[in-house]
């Protein structure tokens, strides 16, 4: 599951996740930025130390933004010790397959876990034509396979599968030794990944939502109605009432009101 602060991961940490991802996507959901690219490191290292803070049980993961790794296997180093030692959290994801193999394997040596993702990885949409589906063809689901198993080589402990067909993703899994987090790539992945905001319904109605994505609940209506009984009963004095305030000793209140009569 994903989170971007204390509130979020807390309510995700205490209803048991096995592992809570610092996303990349916080970049929309948190910052209100137009897509992943935007967002910087030191922002993602201020989300990651909120949410280390509230994790008790889950293994923390957080996302290193694009630029930050792609430069070379000892720039992907550095930006991944720094999230372990500023942004507090246990291991880093980054985006790519087999040319992402040496950094990968550069930043395990240094023991430092790493999840990759393969398929569709949101910070090369540009690349990809847009958020498509990849490995719909016998080609393309090949080399979802090869990315794959170039990853678990370099050293990941599992790798995120992101809108691939059910079918590629199940035999993807099989053939491989580390565990797969299926999103959008069926129920046949050793795991499952949605961002929070999405599968609570923390958001606006109208707002696109991925086909992958099941909602679980409605926070956006749940909190509108009770922030609009809020202003309602303010404005009507409803609220606070008497249970609300503190008392104060009749005698004391007396001696107050003839004391301020006295200016």
């Amino acid at each position: 599951m994903t989170a971007h602060d204390f509130p979020s991961a807390h309510v995700a940490d205490a209803a048991g996740m096995d592992m809570i991802l610092v996303g990349d996507s916080l970049a929309m959901v948190a910052l209100g930025m137009e897509d992943t690219s935007e967002v910087l490191v030191d922002e993602m290292l201020l989300h990651c130390r909120s949410v280390a803070r509230a994790t008790k049980g889950a293994f923390t993961v957080g996302d290193l933004p694009m630029g930050s790794y792609e430069i070379s296997p000892e720039q992907g180093l550095t930006t991944a010790i720094r999230f372990i030692k500023e942004g507090r959290i246990q291991g880093i994801k980054l985006e790519g397959g087999k040319e992402m193999a040496s950094t990968i394997k550069k930043i395990t040596q240094a023991g430092i876990p790493v999840l990759a993702h393969v398929g569709l990885t949101p910070q090369r949409q540009n690349a990809l034509g847009g958020f498509r589906v990849q490995g719909k063809t016998s080609k393309g689901a090949m080399s979802v396979l090869e990315d794959a198993i170039a990853v678990q080589e370099a050293g990941s402990f599992g790798v995120v599968l992101e809108a691939v067909p059910a079918e590629v993703a199940t035999i993807i899994t099989r053939k491989l030794s580390i565990p797969t987090i299926g999103i959008g790539a069926g129920n046949g992945c050793s795991g499952q990944v949605l961002v929070q905001v999405d599968m609570s319904g923390n958001f606006p109605p109208g707002r696109f939502i991925p086909k992958f994505v099941k909602q679980y609940g409605n926070v956006w209506a749940e909190s509108f109605r009770a922030i609009e009984s809020y202003r309602d009963e303010v404005k009507g004095r409803q609220y606070p009432a008497p249970e609300h305030t503190y008392p104060i000793p009749k005698d004391e209140l007396d001696a107050f009101a003839k004391e301020v009569e006295k200016i």
